[in-house]
């Protein structure tokens, strides 16, 4: 990775400082680093690098160093923007009420090459991008690169709003090769030069940094609609943030709030209100950019809004630069699929949820299993899952399950759901009722733990005993034997279907289930 600053263009930038200011930058030992000077009315003047900064004490900013500075530069736009010809360098104003300039920073820009080649498989794919990050962390270095690369051999359109990413002047900086550059006389215009240069000039990718506007966000769904390739950057530091952020959202698919019907709510086991994703992503593609040489790439968009929104969201892939300068890519850790069960094992779920006996063992080998819940609630398959120490994921996909679990009450109506899985040979899991005895048992059944079911029946046995016993009012009392926390749940829920209090004492693994009367 080149860190290009040519001489000539960082003495184009200390050539409009006063120069006493002029002649301290020079005399400063890292003037090769610099990234910005600082230049305040009545304060002394900042020289800053990546790693510390310098308070220039001798010296104080006077109304007419500011006015030296501004004779020097270029005219400076609606967003208080300037810049000098042919060069990246940036010069920002600040003005009091009365629109006098009271302060400026002039910020060294740098060509970075090599920085797009962590990236250059997505960016080369013909997708849209979004690249994330805070001010700073180097969004439209990347921008900028992106551009020369795509340039090499498509048609690249620049909308450079603020003539940071081509530099001030009418000739645009050899930093973004063959791109051709469409300035913007006011940020208020942006969207419109957007859809100006598709219109126009035939572009197969547009470059747009900063989109801030819900114009902007606009125009950039039209962009993409028409099949260009749009590559642009945002503020924000996290898809999260992006979600949530009302004007921005859009350029994800925006989200609504969305009344379910009462058979697909059960199906998901949510509430009727939900908010869903409301239109495809502007961008397939978003990078958040952590720092200069780390990046957090989620390739699909849509998928990646709708896990969040779901209360599943799906790690991104980790790419940076180690130490000796090669790419490393760490995979999110998302929820694999598990291996598919033979046809034998779908015949036997059948033949079990029918009632018929069933000889070899169940099971997926300790595998991840993916589960698609209809109707059963998704909290207690959770907390069953947990309990029993199985490594099971909750799906909403049918093609993506494992086996479907379900309610007799549901099964008999045949659903189309249940119909499809059928079809598609998935095993299915019918329960008699919505309850953690019932869900233990299925999952059990599914991961073939040696939870012997003459264990099983004994551990319940005495519980129904006890049950009678303090029910009968012949005990107010009753201590059953130690068992493990999936066999304790089952008991403590026999209780309470009886209207009767449980509570679990001791340690393990002689910890027990004590059940009494409420009265």
């Amino acid at each position: 990775m080149a860190n290009h600053l040519p001489a000539e263009e960082l003495e184009l930038l200390l050539g409009v400082l006063p120069p006493d200011l002029q002649a301290a930058v020079r005399a400063h030992e890292q003037h090769d680093a610099l990234v910005e000077i600082v230049m305040d009315l009545g304060r002394s003047p900042e020289f800053r690098t990546f790693e510390s900064y310098t308070v220039f004490d001798h010296l104080e900013v006077t109304m007419e160093d500011l006015q030296y500075v501004i004779d020097r530069v270029g005219d400076f736009g609606d967003d208080n923007r300037a810049g000098i010809a042919r060069t990246l360098h940036r010069i920002s104003a600040i003005r009091n009420r009365k629109g006098t300039t009271i302060g400026l920073t002039l910020r060294v820009g740098r060509a970075v090459y090599g920085t797009a080649e962590i990236v250059r498989d997505i960016i080369a794919s013909g997708r849209s991008i979004l690249l994330l990050g805070r001010p700073g962390v180097g969004k439209t270095t990347l921008l900028r690169e992106a551009a020369r690369i795509l340039a090499e051999d498509k048609r690249v359109i620049i909308v450079d709003t603020s003539n940071e990413i081509a530099g001030d002047g009418d000739i645009p900086h050899p930093a973004i090769g063959r791109a051709r550059r469409m300035q913007v006389t006011t940020p208020a215009r942006q969207h419109e030069v957007m859809i100006e240069a598709v219109e126009n000039h035939n572009p197969q990718v547009i470059v747009i940094d900063e989109i801030g506007r819900e114009l902007e966000a606009q125009a950039a769904r039209t962009i993409a609609e028409r099949g260009v390739q749009l590559i642009g950057t945002a503020h924000g530091n996290t898809l999260d943030n992006l979600l949530m952020n009302p004007t921005l959202s859009d350029l994800i698919g925006g989200i609504e709030s969305v009344t379910l019907s009462d058979e697909e709510a059960r199906r998901r086991g949510t509430q009727k209100s939900v908010l869903e994703r409301r239109a495809p992503p502007t961008f397939d593609v978003l990078i958040e950019i952590q720092d200069w040489q780390r990046l957090a790439i989620h390739h699909d968009v849509a998928a990646a809004v709708d896990g969040l929104l779901r209360g599943r969201p799906q790690p991104p892939e980790i790419r940076y630069v180690d130490e000796s300068g090669e790419v490393v890519r760490e995979k999110g850790a998302a929820p694999g699929r598990a291996e598919r069960r033979t046809e034998s094992a779908t015949r036997t779920a059948h033949r079990r949820q029918r009632g018929a006996p069933v000889a070899e063992p169940r099971g997926i080998s300790r595998g991840k299993l993916r589960v698609f819940p209809y109707g059963v609630s998704q909290n207690r398959l959770r907390q069953s899952a947990k309990a029993l120490s199985v490594p099971m994921i909750l799906t909403d996909e049918l093609d993506e399950a494992d086996s479907l679990i379900t309610l007799k009450s549901y099964y008999r109506k045949r659903p189309v759901v249940i119909s499809n899985a059928e079809a598609k040979q998935i095993p299915i899991y019918v329960l008699r009722s919505n309850t953690y005895t019932q869900i233990e048992n299925a999952l059990a059944d599914m991961f073939g733990l040696s939870l012997e079911m003459d264990e099983l029946d004994s551990a319940m046995q005495e519980a129904r005993e006890a049950v009678q016993q303090v029910l009968n009012r012949t005990r107010n009392m009753v201590e059953l034997s130690p068992r493990s926390s999936s066999v304790r749940r089952q008991q403590h829920e026999m209780a309470r279907q009886a209207n009767l209090l449980s509570l679990s004492r001791g340690k393990e693994p002689h910890r027990r289930v004590r059940i009494y009367r409420k009265d």
